[in-house]
C-alpha cells in the first residue's frame, strides 16, 4: 500500500471499497479526509450506505442513523465548532461520563483525543453516513448562527481581530458603549457566520417590531434570524464604529470599509453602506474575498467557442472589450480572469476601480478617491502618461470617461471595462446615449460580453426533472434537442452540503463580436433589435440560449434559467 496516502484513503483501498487508481486521482487534489470521502461519494465510487456499513463492520464501531436524531437534544455545551470543523465529527449524546461522537472517518484518532481533552469525558465513536453528518453539522452551525442575542448577554469578549477599526471615535449623543461585550461578540459572529456560509452580502434591516438579518448566498437572499428592535441601534453603531463611519450621523447614507482578519494569512474586506430608513439605518455589507476568486477563464462557464473568441480579442494589442450585466453578475471576475491570463512582465497593466475588489500581483491597481478628487477620468488620464499596454476601468459611468477610454483604445492600448445594461446590443445604444459618436463606437469596441450568474445544482442531491414537451419547447429548446434530453431539478430540502439544492454559481454569457456588418448598422443608426438579429445570424448565442446549454449539461435547472434570463 502506498504509505503517502492519507489513512482514510489507505483504508478504502486496502478493504477494496474503492479502486486504488481512482483514490490516487482524488488524493492528487484533495488531502483532507472529509474532502476525500466527499469526492468518493460525490463521484459515485461508493454509496453512502455501503461505505458506512463497511467501515462500521471493519472497525467494530456501532452504526447510527442520524435521521432519527432529535437535533434539539444535541449537547451544545460540549460542542466546540472549531473541533467539529477540523475533524468533521460532532458529539450527539452524553450519558454519564460517556460522550457519543458521530464521525465518518474511523481512522481519525486525533479527533477522539482532542474531543476527550476538551470535554473530559470518555469518547465512544459512532459510525454515520457522510451526507447525514454533513447536514447535521450544517444545521448545528446554522442554529448557532441564528442564536438569540440574549444568549450573549453577560458573556465575555469574542477573540477576533478586526483590523483598521477605530474604537476611539467621539461617541457623544450615541447610546452605545464600544466595549459592550455582547454586542461586539454578536457583530463579530454575524461576520464570521456569513463567511462560513459563503455569503456575498449581509443585510441588517430595522423594522417597526424587529431587526432582520439576511445573507445573500449564491445570489439569493435568505433570512438568517431576527432580533428585538431594541438592539438595532447598538448593533448598527458597532458596525459603523469598526467601519470608521460617523456614528452620530444618521440622516444621510455613508460608505465605509472594514477588514476582518481571521488568521495571520487570511483576511476578508467588507464594503459597508448605511441608508436612513423609516425605522432606523439599514446596513448592507458586501464581502470581498480576493483569495476566493478563481481567475481561470476555463471555469467561468463560457462555451468552447465563446472562450476562444474572448481569448483571441483580449490578446490583440489595442481595442475595447466591454462586460455588461447587473450588479453582482460576476463582471469583475470575468475581467480579472482576462488580466490574469495577460499578466506577464512584458506588459504594463493598470486598473482603476471603486473599490479594488481583487488583488492581483504584478499589476498597478488604483482606488477611486472622491474626497481627493480622483475619479475614473482622472485616473485614466494618469494611466495614459505611464506607458500602459492594458487598462481596466471598473465602470464607464459618464461621457468624459467613455471618450478618454475610447481614445485610448484607438491609440494602441487594450481597454477593458464594464457597463450596466441588459444585453450586448443595448450596450452600444447606451454608449451613444451618453454622447459617444457612432463612428467612435464602431471603430473602438471589438467585443461585448453580457453575463449573468446562475446557481449550480448540487451534485449530491440533484434529481431528474420530467417536464412536458410543450413546456420545454416554450422555454426555448428546439425539437431536435428533446431526443434523449435529460434535465435535472434541485432537491429543495438540500443535503447539508448545499442551500436548497444549489451550491456555487456559473456564468451564462452572450459574447458578441463587432463584425463589419454590425459596425455598418451602428453607423446607419439602426436599432438594438436590428443589431441583435444581425448578431444571431452570425452565430451569437443570447443569454437564454447559453443558459439552456447549461440545463442540457445538467449544471443548472430550467427554473434557474427562467429566473435569471426571463426578461
Amino acid at each position: 500500500m502506498n504509505q503517502s496516502l492519507p489513512p482514510i484513503a489507505q483504508t478504502l483501498a486496502s478493504f477494496e471499497m474503492v479502486e486504488k487508481d481512482r483514490l490516487l486521482e482524488i488524493v492528487a487534489t484533495e488531502r483532507k479526509p472529509k474532502e476525500i470521502i466527499k469526492a468518493v461519494v460525490g463521484r459515485g465510487l461508493i454509496s453512502n450506505q455501503v461505505m458506512c456499513k463497511e467501515l462500521s463492520h471493519r472497525f467494530g464501531m456501532p452504526f447510527f442513523d442520524l435521521g432519527v436524531l432529535n437535533k434539539e437534544n444535541l449537547p451544545r455545551d460540549l460542542i466546540d465548532f472549531k473541533l467539529v470543523e477540523r475533524h468533521f465529527a460532532i458529539p450527539i449524546y452524553k450519558h454519564g461520563k460517556n460522550l457519543f461522537v458521530a464521525m465518518v472517518d474511523p481512522t481519525d484518532k486525533g479527533a477522539l483525543d482532542e474531543i476527550m481533552f476538551y470535554t473530559g469525558l470518555e469518547i465512544i465513536p459512532i459510525q454515520v453516513e457522510f451526507n447525514a453528518l454533513e447536514k447535521l453539522i450544517s444545521d448545528a452551525v446554522e442554529g448557532d448562527a441564528g442564536s438569540s442575542l440574549e444568549e450573549f448577554l453577560g458573556e465575555g469578549e469574542v477573540e477576533l481581530d478586526i483590523a483598521d477599526g477605530d474604537d476611539n471615535q467621539d461617541n457623544d449623543d450615541v447610546d452605545f458603549d464600544p466595549n459592550d461585550a455582547p454586542i461586539v461578540k454578536y457583530v463579530n459572529k454575524i461576520l464570521v457566520d456569513a463567511i462560513n456560509r459563503g455569503a456575498s452580502d449581509i443585510h441588517i434591516e430595522p423594522f417597526e417590531k424587529e431587526l432582520r438579518i439576511r445573507f445573500r448566498i449564491d445570489g439569493i437572499l435568505h433570512k438568517i434570524t431576527t432580533q428585538p428592535v431594541s438592539f438595532a441601534s447598538r448593533i448598527i453603531a458597532r458596525i459603523k464604529i469598526i467601519s470608521k463611519l460617523d456614528i452620530a450621523e444618521r440622516r444621510v447614507p455613508q460608505d465605509g470599509r472594514v477588514k476582518l482578519r481571521v488568521s495571520r494569512t487570511k483576511a476578508f474586506d467588507f464594503r459597508v453602506n448605511t441608508l436612513p430608513t423609516l425605522y432606523g439605518e439599514k446596513v448592507v455589507m458586501r464581502i470581498l474575498d480576493s483569495s476566493a476568486a478563481n481567475l481561470n477563464l476555463n471555469v467561468l462557464g463560457f462555451t468552447k467557442d465563446q472562450l476562444a473568441l474572448y481569448q483571441k480579442v483580449i490578446s490583440r494589442p489595442y481595442g475595447m472589450v466591454l462586460i455588461t450585466g447587473p450588479t453582482g453578475s460576476g463582471k469583475t471576475v470575468t475581467l480579472y480572469s482576462a488580466l490574469s491570463m495577460l499578466n506577464e512582465p512584458t506588459k504594463n497593466i493598470s486598473t482603476v476601480e471603486d473599490p479594488v475588489e481583487i488583488l492581483l500581483p504584478g499589476i498597478t491597481q488604483v482606488n477611486i478617491n472622491e474626497k481627493a478628487h480622483l475619479d475614473f477620468a482622472d485616473a485614466l488620464r494618469a494611466f495614459l502618461r505611464q506607458d500602459p499596454d492594458i487598462i481596466m476601468l471598473g465602470e464607464i459611468r459618464d461621457l468624459e470617461t467613455a471618450e478618454i477610454a475610447i481614445k485610448a483604445s484607438q491609440t494602441g492600448h487594450m481597454v477593458l471595462s464594464t457597463l450596466h445594461t441588459n444585453d450586448a446590443p443595448s450596450t452600444l445604444t447606451r454608449l451613444m446615449n451618453m454622447g459617444v459618436p457612432a463612428f467612435n463606437v464602431a471603430s473602438a469596441v471589438h467585443l461585448i460580453i453580457a453575463q449573468r450568474l446562475v446557481r449550480k445544482l448540487c451534485l449530491n442531491c440533484k434529481k431528474p426533472s420530467e417536464l412536458p414537451k410543450n413546456i420545454l419547447l416554450e422555454a426555448g429548446f428546439a425539437e431536435a434537442d428533446l431526443k434523449g434530453l435529460e434535465i435535472f431539478q434541485p432537491n429543495l430540502e438540500g443535503c447539508g452540503s448545499c442551500t436548497e439544492g444549489y451550491r456555487g454559481r456559473a456564468g451564462v454569457f452572450q459574447v458578441m463580436p463587432l463584425s463589419e456588418q454590425i459596425k455598418t448598422l451602428i453607423m446607419e443608426g439602426c436599432t438594438e433589435q436590428d443589431i441583435e438579429l444581425a448578431a444571431a445570424r452570425e452565430g451569437t448565442l443570447d443569454l437564454r440560449q447559453s443558459g439552456l446549454i447549461k440545463v442540457k449539461e445538467g449544471i443548472t435547472s430550467l427554473e434557474e434559467i427562467e429566473r435569471v434570463t426571463n426578461v
